[in-house]
């Protein structure tokens, strides 16, 4: 053990003595997390809206105002009776277009059905789908209110016709930040790990010191040792960075136990570190290893992890090589400690994914590693 902790102060005084290292292990996981995380956001607001108020009464005014007053609809344009609607989408002036034909007020004041049509640019189903969600809501609070109005000594509605009430555990606000900040957390540490460990190994070969160390009789289980181990501490506390962060620029806070956060995101990047290892066996120069690691590490984690899309409306093929993504199962356990105050107990068949992965990863590059070894 003695020749691994030796080569293992080696590569902690390179990482020192190498700014780009410390940037690469340090600073990008950070800027990426400021990057994606202001970027990648899916809560829709501030929509451009155009009005076609064809009745001109309080009642068509009050309905208009609380679109605006909502904060989702921002007031582009106050369209009159003949209007191109087709032309104000299509020249993209309006997103969301709200038509109140005539005689809206009279029916609404006779009891009657006074139905009103709203145009949406489906162009980007996603956001269509939630605009009409928001549009239906305050449809609704509108006709709340004006019954409380008409009937002040009636009791509120039901939320729904069965008297349904939603109510959202977790994340009440829905706020797109707190789903998908873990999500970035599982992808670059996994992105930074591996390309750490597989960028220090093809380094060393390219420098021709791998000979060097083999020499000294640096068997394969302690030349792993002696490469992951330093990127471990410092991607633990690049980790502890980007829970920070996400703590004081967006608000999402560890509900959680720290000790099981720290227990899965160990687990995680022991995988992660010798899939970098196993890549490096792989490589013969730094920019394939770069690219190899990369590709195998990133894609990944951001297409088959849940990350972002949905893994239950994946085809079933996909569906089925998301259970080789350890990302995957990372960030179920993430969410459920950091959202919802869980501890490891409910998450176990993860962690067992998790240290499953780690040990066949690092049985490849101990494998691997030997067979170098054996030529060399």
């Amino acid at each position: 053990m003695r020749r691994a902790w030796a080569v293992a102060r080696k590569e902690v005084r390179h990482v020192i003595r190498d700014p780009l290292t410390l940037v690469m292990l340090l600073g990008i996981p950070t800027f990426m997390l400021l990057l994606y995380g202001y970027a990648l956001n899916f809560d829709v607001r501030h929509v451009l809206f155009a009005v076609q108020d064809r009745d001109r009464t309080a009642a068509s005014r009050d309905l208009t105002a609380s679109f605006v007053n909502s904060t989702y609809f921002d007031l582009a344009a106050d369209l009159a009776s003949g209007a191109d609607l087709e032309r104000i989408t299509r020249l993209r002036q309006a997103k969301a277009i709200l038509v109140i034909p005539e005689r809206y007020a009279s029916d609404l004041a006779a009891g009657r059905s006074a139905p009103i049509q709203l145009i949406l640019d489906g162009t980007d189903a996603s956001t269509a789908s939630t605009v009409l969600g928001y549009a239906s809501a305050l449809v609704a609070e509108a006709n709340a209110a004006r019954l409380t109005r008409i009937f002040p000594e009636a009791a509120p509605a039901p939320a729904s016709p069965d008297g349904a009430r939603p109510r959202v555990w977790y994340n009440p606000e829905l706020r797109s930040t707190n789903f998908l900040v873990p999500g970035l957390m599982g992808f670059i540490l996994m992105l930074t790990a591996v390309l750490s460990t597989a960028l220090s190994v093809v380094r060393e070969k390219e420098r021709g010191t791998m000979e060097q160390i083999r020499v000294t009789s640096l068997g394969p289980l302690q030349l792993i040792l002696s490469k992951t181990i330093p990127y471990l501490v410092i991607s633990l506390l690049a980790s502890t960075l980007i829970l920070a962060a996400a703590r004081l620029l967006f608000g999402v806070e560890i509900k959680g136990p720290p000790g099981a956060l720290f227990l899965a995101t160990l687990l995680y990047l022991i995988g992660a570190l010798g899939f970098g290892l196993l890549v490096s066996t792989l490589a013969e120069s730094q920019a394939m290893a770069f690219q190899v690691g990369a590709l195998l590490s990133m894609l990944p984690a951001i297409f088959l992890s849940g990350f972002i899309f949905p893994i239950r409306s994946m085809p079933p093929v996909l569906q089925a090589l998301t259970y080789a993504v350890p990302a995957r199962y990372y960030l179920i356990v993430l969410r459920g400690v950091i959202l919802k105050g869980a501890g490891l107990s409910p998450y176990r068949e993860p962690m067992l994914f998790l240290i499953l992965y780690a040990t066949v990863v690092i049985g490849a590059a101990y494998v691997r590693l030997s067979r170098e070894g054996t030529a060399a």
